[in-house]
């Protein structure tokens, strides 16, 4: 019988992990299933692009993993039972629901906005953690005239991204910026010098050590009283969970998110695996893993491969993610480069300017292909899965020589 494994989430982290398991196991050993609700890979690191009007190489699921043994469900996850081990889904074309059984999970069903229960977030505010929210931003950003304000809110690395990159698309419009703290606070002296020299060369306004109260249809306020113009609002100031797991009887972290191993294994249900913005794992230091595709596809690959080896008696894998580096684009033509600890901490060293636009593009590029070419690579001969009964003889055989 085959091992039935289901993959929740196709992002970077579930696209990655259901190839490195096709990659990793034969399809007769094992039943691969990944549930998505949407056709093709979306390049969530880009969105900020789509949303200032850039279009997206499409990448369909259908064409990623045609011939690899992975089964792609159009799907919606609307509920998980980690004791029965199954998985409820709603087609995406149509009512029917379902019932999927799975003897090893993957979720990956990562996160979105967090509105931060700012009062007027929700009705008045755009995000840009979706597509269907950066295609709606897009399209708002298209209607406005020349001379309108719009206000990013949130100095982190999202916010940066999508602030420099509508400013440089649309110079006609007067940007701004709200960030909690200074600009680039967690950057080397190098970097905040090249971020603040951006910015100001593209005319964005920023106001610093500004907590935002309120979001109305026409400004922002913000906790001195004051008010900021707004013609559009865009909300980039942390991200939450999805809920799905906060129903279950999973052990789970403050906000959500799934607490694992060092193999991504869930730490109250073995047989279900958590990766990407969806776990809660420790990296250096014993700080948390924070949400990010540096984390997410590391991740991806460590669950992976311990999945491959635990279903194959082989040894389990013991790597320890760490950073590198924090990469930001800052528009097409400039870039920010921060070197980090392991434990993701700015260090004195970073690149800028176009080499760095240059360096970022390429970290984007490897990720999509990473996730467009699921198997490449495979071996001849894939590892086999060793049943319990193929341990079992084999003790036997050992015993009686």
């Amino acid at each position: 019988m085959q091992h039935r494994i289901v993959v929740l989430g196709a992002g970077y982290t579930g696209a990655v992990a259901a190839g490195r398991l096709a990659r990793r196991l034969r399809r007769e050993d094992v039943a691969l299933t990944l549930v998505n609700p949407e056709p093709d890979f979306v390049e969530r690191v880009r969105l900020h692009q789509l949303a200032a009007g850039q279009d997206l190489v499409p990448r369909p699921f259908g064409e990623m993993f045609a011939g690899t043994g992975v089964e792609l469900r159009l799907a919606k996850v609307t509920a998980v039972d980690v004791d029965r081990r199954t998985v409820a889904i709603t087609a995406v074309d149509g009512p029917a629901q379902e019932e999927l059984a799975y003897d090893t999970l993957v979720y990956a069903l990562g996160s979105g906005w967090n509105d931060g229960g700012v009062p007027g977030t929700a009705d008045h505010a755009h995000e840009v953690s979706s597509r269907p929210g950066a295609l709606r931003l897009r399209e708002r950003l298209a209607a406005l005239d020349a001379g309108r304000p719009v206000v990013v809110v949130g100095g982190g690395l999202t916010g940066l991204e999508a602030a420099t990159e509508i400013a440089e698309a649309r110079p006609d419009l007067d940007v701004a910026l709200a960030a909690r703290g200074a600009l680039g606070d967690w950057l080397s002296e190098k970097g905040r010098a090249h971020l603040r020299k951006v910015v100001d060369r593209l005319g964005i306004e920023v106001h610093e050590h500004t907590a935002v109260t309120a979001v109305g249809a026409d400004g922002l306020t913000v906790s001195d009283g004051r008010t900021i113009p707004a013609e559009v609002t865009v909300w980039t100031a942390g991200f939450a969970v999805h809920p799905i797991a906060r129903a279950t009887a999973l052990e789970l972290a403050p906000g959500g998110r799934i607490v694992v191993d060092s193999t991504m294994r869930s730490v109250s249900h073995p047989d279900v695996y958590a990766v990407g913005d969806a776990a809660m794992a420790v990296g250096p230091g014993g700080k948390p893993l924070r949400m990010s595709c540096a984390s997410g596809v590391p991740m991806a690959w460590q669950a992976a491969d311990a999945i491959a080896a635990r279903l194959t008696g082989t040894e389990v894998p013991g790597v320890t993610i760490r950073y590198f580096q924090q990469c930001v684009s800052l528009g097409r033509k400039e870039g920010l480069i921060q070197f980090v600890t392991a434990d993701d901490r700015a260090v004195d060293r970073a690149l800028t300017g176009r080499v760095a636009a240059l360096y970022k593009e390429l970290i984007c590029r490897s990720a999509a292909w990473g996730v467009a070419n699921p198997t490449l690579g495979v071996p001849s001969r894939r590892r086999r899965v060793v049943r319990q009964e193929d341990r079992s003889r084999a003790r036997r055989e050992a015993t009686a020589a």
